[in-house]
């Protein structure tokens, strides 16, 4: 019998105004890689692979359209446009052959949303238990937490800029939660 996946569920582009615009990406290519992240064969795939280095624990490597995220002391996300992450697995993969390694292409299990704002940082903070604020979440900080109820990793691109993934199941609630969040008149002061 055939293999049927459902379409993947999720909101489609749904963008959130108010103090913080959140804007879900759509279809974003996305690669899980579980390794022992101190393998030099580790670090030239991914350099070959994404053209970004990996990163130091609890941080992302950006660049354009591109990013590898520690996700845990064993496991990274490379983040690339939809259209090449398919690619980007089979040459990690190929890289990897004979290393004990583990190479998925998550891009339809996961739902990407962007925030942007001077208070996405409180935002953030009104569901999650991490300190946001610049001095301990500074560009380029990266972690997995919880959003309210949802396993979540979030990661700070720039000063105004953040990026949290969620699985794409939880996509409409976590959508929901972030606009009740940035809802105007929401605003805590906290930051």
């Amino acid at each position: 019998m055939p293999e049927v996946m459902s379409a993947p569920v999720g909101t489609a582009g749904r963008v959130i105004e108010g103090p913080v615009r959140v804007a879900e990406a759509g279809q974003v290519g996305m690669v899980t890689i579980k390794a022992d992240l101190g393998l030099p064969a580790l670090a030239e795939a991914v350099r070959a692979a994404c053209g970004l280095d990996v990163p130091a624990p609890l941080t992302v490597s950006l660049g354009d359209e591109r990013a590898v995220v520690w996700m845990a002391p064993d496991e990274l996300l490379v983040m690339v446009p939809a259209s090449e992450a398919a690619g980007v697995a089979a040459d990690l993969e190929a890289a990897l052959g004979g290393v004990h390694a583990m190479v998925v292409d998550v891009s339809s299990a996961r739902a990407v949303f962007r925030l942007e704002g001077a208070l996405a940082g409180e935002v953030l903070a009104k569901g999650a238990p991490l300190d946001f604020r610049d001095g301990a979440f500074p560009v380029g900080t990266a972690r997995r937490t919880h959003l309210g109820p949802v396993a979540v990793g979030i990661w700070r691109e720039a000063a105004e800029r953040w990026v949290l993934v969620a699985f794409r199941s939880y996509a409409p609630y976590t959508a929901d939660w972030l606009a009740a969040a940035v809802a105007p008149g929401s605003e805590v002061g906290h930051f």
